[in-house]
């Protein structure tokens, strides 16, 4: 996975970001054990250590939980998945509903917009 970095915001959180998304859209799915840290940080080009940061930010999160010298895990409750994926999805909506108001575009006419045009990248 070729990752492209901000430089204006710290890597591991990019790195949290990357993952938090893998897990709400199934990619490492409920239970499923993820990568090692070393083999995470040499898909995703960074610093082991870097790695190690987000991977303890999203345990903190409860996204992820470590069994002893078995590995990392994607955490089993649904229903904290459920929510993380509706945020996600509330900053996307929030995102795209303030780019089309600065240029010069109602929440009616963006709406209208996402019905007309939306099917066009495959989304229906």
């Amino acid at each position: 996975m070729n990752c492209i970095f901000d430089n204006e915001r710290p890597i591991y959180i990019q790195l949290v970001e990357i993952i938090r998304v893998q897990i709400v859209s199934g990619k490492f799915q409920k239970g499923q054990k993820i990568p090692s840290v070393r083999e995470l940080a040499l898909t995703m080009k960074v610093n082991p250590n870097t790695m190690q940061k987000a991977l303890v930010e999203l345990e903190n999160e409860k996204l992820i939980y470590t069994e002893r010298t078995n590995g990392k895990y994607v955490t089993e409750d649904e229903s904290l998945i459920e929510k993380v994926k509706k945020e996600l999805a509330g900053e996307k909506v929030n995102n795209y509903l303030n780019s089309m108001n600065d240029i010069g575009i109602s929440y009616d006419e963006a709406i209208k917009y996402l019905q007309e045009l939306g099917g066009k990248n495959g989304i229906s």
